[in-house]
């Protein structure tokens, strides 16, 4: 069976249609309001003292190129629903908070600048700013919370090979992996410092509120819940099945020995070549999944004999004897 499609109708939405309207949105105020804006605008401030200049055109263009070209550069990924579904997530929620962002800055911009004569006057709040990261993160979540995985599914009826591992079939099986408790509260604290910091230096709070949507992705991404039940193998993250596999798609689950960085090239969510994913968070033993699709899912838990005898186990009492 395939629920294979090229797009994602709730990527498309969130990844593509919010960046443009967004876009759109700007062009649409500089025209409304240009009888009430000077010809130039104050588009850089020094110690809260306007600095740089630039014609209000040109700087309704730079900030549709901006969205455009990196929101919905970033958020567009999102609607390609063959893509790794968390990458798609991820790259939804920054793309969206750049969006975000930006056209909250355009909009303290203009305000900013209403009715004024001379735009060395204008007086630039910040907290547009840090509204417009907020309220761009909330929406690239809701987005993110609403894409499916539509990769190829292909069920087999062929048995794991007899020299897999078999084990009890006490189900669930669930561990964590990736970043624990005392690691991300020290992560975020010493991120929270170094903000505190940067805030007291530019005189303004704002940055708090860029951090907190920053962070809480940030540690979301390197967070994962392992679950292995009698509907397979899923991968959670931020809340979400980032990956899932049926037993019906399992061609055989092994145990490897892994180290993150000489084979994968990094730690967490990982590609190496089409369809071999990896969650490695650990130097150890590791569970892997083979799907009847080709696609193959490496994770790494202290639990991967267990989780891989039960899963094979699972498969065996779901098919016929004589396709062993």
């Amino acid at each position: 069976m395939s629920e294979s499609r090229t797009f994602d109708p709730a990527g498309v939405v969130f990844g593509v249609f919010v960046p443009v309207l967004a876009a759109a949105t700007v062009l649409v105020t500089e025209q409304v309001w240009t009888s009430r804006l000077p010809d130039t605008l104050a588009t850089h401030f020094s110690g809260g003292t306007a600095d740089g200049f630039a014609s209000t055109s040109s700087t309704a263009w730079t900030f549709v190129l901006v969205i455009v070209l990196v929101g919905g550069g970033c958020s567009g990924f999102a609607a390609l629903a063959q893509a790794l579904l968390m990458m798609r997530r991820s790259m939804l929620i920054v793309g969206s908070s750049v969006t975000g962002l930006m056209l909250a800055l355009w909009f303290g911009l203009l305000t900013a600048h209403l009715d004024l004569t001379d735009p060395a006057g204008a007086d630039l709040s910040t907290t547009p700013i840090a509204v417009g990261v907020l309220v761009g993160g909330v929406v690239g979540v809701l987005g993110a919370s609403l894409l499916r995985d539509h990769r190829e599914r292909r069920t087999t009826t062929l048995r794991p090979a007899a020299t897999l591992p078999r084990g009890p079939v006490d189900l669930p099986i669930v561990t964590g992996a990736g970043l624990g408790a005392g690691t991300t509260a020290i992560l975020l604290g010493i991120g929270a410092l170094v903000t505190v910091g940067l805030c007291r230096l530019a005189g303004s709070w704002w940055l708090l509120a860029v951090f907190l949507p920053v962070s809480l992705l940030v540690v979301g991404l390197l967070r994962f819940r392992v679950v292995v039940d009698e509907a397979g193998l899923r991968v959670y993250n931020m809340g979400m099945c980032a990956l899932g596999y049926g037993v019906d798609e399992l061609e055989g689950a092994s145990v490897t020995e892994v180290a993150p960085f000489r084979d994968w090239g990094g730690w967490g969510l990982r590609s190496r070549g089409r369809g071999n994913y990896g969650v490695v968070t650990e130097t150890g033993p590791a569970l892997v999944f083979e799907a009847a699709n080709g696609q193959r899912l490496t994770v790494t838990t202290a639990r991967a004999a267990e989780m891989a005898g039960a899963l094979n186990a699972l498969a065996d009492a779901s098919r016929p004897l004589h396709h062993a």
